[in-house]
């Protein structure tokens, strides 16, 4: 399962400007804002859990908030994505693997998952 979010920067930079922090504890942990670096980081790290959502097939919603997906980043600054346990047990995930892209005015994110053998047909 594939999925793909798309965030033009300047929009995340405006929400920043005009409600500061409160807008990054809405999709953010506090391990992840010690990594955000600028308003564009923020913007990929936004892309990433919604590019998440969309690979579930579900979006953000009840079934998965912003919280229930965590970025963090490798001892080389890859970008590393971990979902909850409930979210891991109720879509029987296997691996999760994700990209975030910067280019312009838009920041990019694809996340791919794996489930485990007893979801595929």
């Amino acid at each position: 399962m594939i999925g793909i979010d798309l965030i033009k920067i300047s929009r995340m930079n405006r929400l920043i400007k005009r409600f500061g922090d409160k807008t990054l504890l809405k999709f953010l942990c506090n391990d992840e804002i010690n990594l955000i670096k600028n308003y564009k980081t923020a913007s990929g790290f936004w892309a990433a859990k919604e590019a998440c959502s969309k690979a579930l097939g579900i979006g953000i919603g009840a079934e998965c908030g912003f919280h229930d997906i965590t970025i963090y980043k490798t001892d080389k600054g890859a970008p590393m994505i971990k979902l909850s346990q409930k979210i891991v047990k109720n879509f029987n995930i296997k691996d999760i693997s994700l990209s975030i892209t910067h280019d312009g005015e838009y920041a990019i994110a694809v996340v791919a998952i794996e489930l485990s053998t007893a979801n595929k047909v």
